[in-house]
């Protein structure tokens, strides 16, 4: 999400109103505020949002998201491993869909310091996949000297 900020132009408006450039003019910082705190809103799910729903200047929103999601207690990083390493992929969902969440429960543990290495990132992705891609699993894991999850 900080990308998201960083992209357009917003990422003063996470230093909270008081720290922004002295040589911004009042109406120039309120705008920068809203636009930053409705890309944020605007990129947060029913549940986050739920969350967050008391927040209301981007310093206080942006603070109650980390503390919320990119703590670093033994609690989060425990329930983050335990969802890399319980990941399945569902009948329903695509071959697509299922990189999007793995890429999306690696970047959540890179967030908060937790390197996977790129074997086990490998294997824990392919041991993800449904038993109707046990073929393909097999092609690329068996015959080789190394694996790394680029080649996944």
């Amino acid at each position: 999400m900080r990308a998201l900020l960083v992209q357009q132009g917003l990422q003063d408006a996470l230093l909270a109103e008081k720290n922004l450039p002295s040589t911004m003019q009042e109406k120039e910082k309120a705008k920068l505020l809203e636009k930053a705190h409705s890309a944020i809103i605007f990129s947060l799910g029913d549940t986050m949002l739920r969350e967050v729903a008391r927040a209301k200047s981007v310093a206080k929103l942006w603070l109650k998201l980390e503390s919320l999601y990119m703590t670093k207690s033994l609690a989060n990083r425990l329930h983050k491993k335990i969802k890399l390493y319980t990941f399945k992929m569902t009948p329903s969902m695509s071959i697509e869909e299922h990189f999007d969440h793995f890429n999306k429960i690696i970047l959540d543990l890179e967030n908060i310091d937790i390197t996977v290495s790129n074997e086990n990132k490998s294997i824990l992705l392919l041991t993800s996949l449904d038993a109707s891609y046990t073929n393909l699993k097999e092609a690329i894991m068996y015959g080789r000297d190394s694996l790394t999850f680029d080649e996944v």
